[in-house]
């Protein structure tokens, strides 16, 4: 058997058969030309074409990031800023087929990561029935440093927002090239968790990616126009004042004070290992933002959530979202004591975690004024270990509710499919601590790739990952996750439920009415983003 090879518009790739030979994998495919010398701090350009075939079988670099990020990945692949490549995993025994398409961002706080992940391995999908794309965009200043000079520059008038057009131009690469590998451009889905979930939200607001997908995925942090959260997870952005002022100051400490300064320095004197932060932005308690994330440029994003939605100037794609029981502060009550008695460094865009009564009293005070004594009587704790239990609940309070209030602005002019989620499963943790469904631990069951192998799992495990698995096939496929065999998921109506998925798959309530109106309230003081 020979090895798989597929036409692309810049030349023939040749990959290499996956574990499952029906099942082949292109890697380290050049979807723009390298962002190098003049193209730094640059929108992607279209990659040079080649003569031959080019061989598709590793991984290509990973984007410029700070060693312990890149440590951090598992991966085993160079850096470099030659880094915009994708990898397509396909089952399609012909090229006439036309497959669903899935194309996975990843997360890492606009500061890390890399499609070349373990975790994002498409092989399973595949299998499935899916085209899986996997790709990587510029990170940290190299994806989001805005200083007034590039704006001046650009034809746009913008700067800061390299990341985020690389993600346009690996969609605009699906589009026009999907098809030899058996992929259908006209069904094609974006999804992705945490920044990967931010980029997803942020190119369904974007006009210059109308057309380019069909349905998206968000995994984490679609949240209400008014909920103060925005403001520093990876949902946040920054207007072009506050980012080309705070680019400008990074340039000047990294030893540059002009665009053309800043394109001849060594790519590593640009990685700050500090992970700079954004302290400029209130967001209602000690956590903030990363410096380097989009900006609110009036060309790829033209407005916020709020202005985008209530005028419907969103791209109108079906949509499937939801959040975790153990992310955004919440925390299982096996790791309150570790939490408690240890020293945590809080990362940009990481939530805080209050496990003592005296962090609840004080967080609360700080983020709802007024409001606090209420906030107190509907979350009550006289101990510590009560206020850990309380703050957990209040922070689930407000994913659930504020991704309802979300739902309820994202339909008033869209017209796409919407389903809810609430992730409730505690997997086996990596490193034989405990239990949590925390942040990004329902990835592993939607590829089916937990790190060391399925080998820790229970049978549960397998059930639960086969049940979400299906769920997110069949939502790329057609756009609802409902299929033969599954847990009914209704899909939203606006009403004060979601589909729990993990632990159990039923439907239940956001929270109760008195917490809900609370939070409706609360969300009303608020300023929308």
């Amino acid at each position: 058997m020979g090895r798989p090879t597929a036409k692309t518009e810049a030349g023939p790739v040749e990959g290499i058969f996956c574990r499952d030979k029906t099942v082949a994998v292109f890697r380290g495919i050049p979807y723009a030309a390298p962002p190098v010398g003049d193209l730094r701090f640059r929108p992607p350009v279209a990659p040079q074409g080649w003569k031959g075939t080019r061989r598709a079988d590793r991984f290509g670099p990973m984007c410029p990031q700070t060693p312990t990020d890149a440590a951090a990945t598992g991966v085993d692949v160079p850096m470099s800023e030659d880094c915009l490549n994708l990898n397509v995993w396909t089952g399609a025994g012909h090229r006439d087929e036309r497959r669903p398409v899935l194309v996975w961002i990843h997360g890492g706080g606009f500061h890390e990561g890399t499609g070349a992940n373990p975790r994002y391995d498409g092989e399973n999908l595949a299998r499935d029935g899916l085209t899986v794309v996997t790709f990587n965009y510029r990170l940290g200043a190299f994806g989001f440093l805005a200083t007034p000079e590039l704006s001046d520059e650009s034809t746009h008038r913008s700067s800061g927002n390299y990341g985020l057009l690389d993600c346009v131009a690996a969609l605009r690469w699906v589009r026009d090239n999907i098809a030899h590998f058996g992929g259908d451009p006209d069904r094609v889905t974006i999804a992705g968790q945490s920044a990967g979930a931010g980029m997803v939200n942020f190119l369904a607001m974007s006009p210059l990616a109308k057309g380019l997908f069909h349905r998206a995925i968000a995994q984490s942090h679609a949240r209400y126009a008014h909920d103060p959260e925005l403001r520093y997870l990876s949902t946040s952005y920054r207007l072009p004042a506050d980012a080309e002022s705070a680019g400008d100051r990074y340039a000047r400490t990294h030893g540059a004070s002009t665009a053309r300064g800043l394109r001849s320095l060594h790519w590593r004197k640009l990685i700050d290992g500090r992970l700079p932060v954004d302290a400029s932005v209130d967001t209602g308690s000690v956590t903030s933002p990363p410096l380097f994330r989009p900006v609110l440029d009036g060309w790829a994003l033209p407005a916020g959530y709020d202005e985008t939605y209530a005028k419907g100037l969103q791209n109108d794609v079906d949509y499937l979202t939801g959040n975790n029981l153990d992310e955004s502060g919440a925390v299982p009550e096996t790791m309150v004591a570790a939490l408690r008695n240890g020293r945590r460094t809080v990362r940009p865009g990481s939530p805080a975690i209050n496990v003592c009564l005296e962090q609840h009293v004080a967080a609360a005070r700080r983020k709802f004024g007024d409001l606090a004594e209420e906030f107190l009587r509907l979350y009550p704790a006289a101990t510590d270990d009560e206020a850990a239990r309380a703050g957990s609940r209040a922070v689930r309070d407000n994913s659930r509710i504020s991704t309802c209030l979300w739902g309820t602005e994202w339909t008033r002019h869209a017209t796409g499919n919407l389903h809810t989620y609430f992730w409730t499963h505690r997997t086996p943790s990596r490193d034989g601590g405990p239990r949590r469904a925390g942040h990004g631990s329902e990835i592993d069951y939607v590829f089916r790739n937990p790190v060391g192998g399925t080998g820790a799992w229970t049978e549960e495990d397998h059930r639960i990952a086969r049940i979400v698995s299906a769920y997110w096939t069949n939502f790329v496929s057609t756009g609802d996750p409902n299929g033969s065999g599954l847990p009914l998921w209704q899909a939203f109506s606006g009403a004060d439920t979601v589909m729990e998925i993990g632990a159990d798959f039923r439907t239940i309530p956001v929270s109760d009415p008195a917490r809900t109106d609370f939070w409706i309230r609360f969300f009303r003081t608020q300023q929308a983003w």
